[in-house]
């Protein structure tokens, strides 16, 4: 199958039959074999529906349908199980996103030999104050802790190969930094691609203040999963024992002063007390990271969704 197209939705029912009518006549005008993947997160009004009676009319489209809402990223990552196309494209369910740009994507894929392609839509429609300039500065700080050269990460018109979906692990609020997932996976070949960004024809958004908290917390831990999330004790080991080991520095120096130079009353010295505090810190981390090196290696899978029903999917 040449593509799988992964679209995440919620309360979307409107601009569906329209979505899915311009991706037909796509894949039809280029010939390509396909699959559309929908996947309802939860939605509240008729969205699930509309896919069901999409589906009547086109037997590539599918859906799964989450029990309750979960979050992009979730929808996300069981639409990456599930697609089986050689290179698999993700867009947003709003319209906001052009399925004429599919084409091109899939040739920088397949001709360049790019891992991955994101979208960066240069000249957006959205609010400035609180959408594009947030945006900008979740950008900066992935770019510069990340060191890919993107300038919009979270853009949801993206491209991949097949074996890069499959890699990955999304959870949370990480639909924004699949860029950063993809190159701790060992997928450094990450390309851009300017597309066009439409104004929003049907509904509102869905994200909310929150989002931008939440981004900054999922970048700190991507960064930190990366590095350290199969070796923790590397981490809390080396500051655990940095820790107890000045402390121990301190006690050595306090016991030395009061048994050759003389000095009474040790234990009413505030360094006694911060000698103490920071073995127990150091102790503390030390545990944390070998509680770590256990829990990462007997770890269950963390992705476990409750879908209510699936069509075209076994």
């Amino acid at each position: 199958m040449d593509l799988t197209i992964v679209i995440p939705l919620y309360n979307e029912e409107e601009s569906l039959p329209e979505l899915a009518a311009w991706i037909e006549r796509v894949m039809q005008q280029n010939n390509y074999s396909y699959e559309v993947i929908m996947i309802d997160d939860g939605s509240t009004d008729n969205s699930w529906n509309v896919i069901e009676q999409l589906r009547t009319g086109n037997t590539n489209l599918k859906g799964i349908k989450f029990q309750r809402n979960y979050g992009k990223s979730a929808a996300l990552n069981e639409g990456f199980k599930a697609a089986s196309g050689q290179v698999v494209i993700t867009m947003d369910a709003d319209m906001q996103d052009s399925p004429d740009e599919i084409p091109e994507l899939r040739k920088m894929i397949l001709t360049d030999g790019y891992d991955m392609v994101s979208g960066w839509k240069k000249k957006r429609y959205d609010n400035k104050l609180t959408k594009n300039i947030p945006s900008k500065l979740f950008n900066a700080a992935a770019r510069k802790s990340s060191g890919i050269k993107l300038h919009d990460f979270n853009c949801g018109l993206k491209a991949y190969k097949k074996k890069v979906v499959k890699s990955i692990e999304i959870y949370g609020e990480m639909h924004r930094y699949i860029p950063i997932l993809a190159k701790w996976s060992g997928f450094r070949k990450i390309g851009e691609k300017v597309v066009e960004h439409r104004a929003r024809k049907y509904g509102v958004t869905k994200f909310g203040w929150e989002r931008f908290v939440n981004g900054f917390l999922d970048l700190a831990s991507i960064m930190f999963v990366g590095k350290f999330g199969k070796r923790p004790m590397h981490f809390f080991g080396l500051w655990g024992t940095l820790s107890f080991f000045l402390g121990f520095v301190i006690f050595i120096y306090l016991t030395i002063s009061k048994f050759f130079f003389d000095q009474t009353g040790m234990t009413q010295r505030p360094l006694f007390f911060f000698a103490i505090l920071t073995m127990i810190i150091g102790t503390q981390l030390f545990l944390a990271g070998f509680i770590g090196e256990l829990i990462s290696r007997n770890s269950t899978e963390r992705n476990n969704y409750l879908i209510e029903t699936k069509t075209g999917l076994n």
